[in-house]
């Protein structure tokens, strides 16, 4: 075996590698933005519920 084919094995080792990192990343920050806009949604529902109660509570104490 030559050096030259080892470095090209190597080099496409790296490449693959590389790439497999970036996807993984990629889905990795596309989940985890999409479970945090999930989590907003769901916080900003149960605020408005919340204030919801509120204003029906004092309208029966009134």
């Amino acid at each position: 075996m030559n050096y030259g084919d080892l470095f090209a094995q190597i080099f496409i080792f790296v490449l693959l590698l590389g790439i497999g990192c970036v996807i993984y990343y990629s889905i990795r920050s596309f989940i985890r933005s999409f479970v945090t806009k999930e989590l907003n949604k769901s916080n900003n529902l149960e605020q408005k519920l919340d204030r919801i109660i509120e204003l029906l509570e004092k309208d029966k104490t009134d």
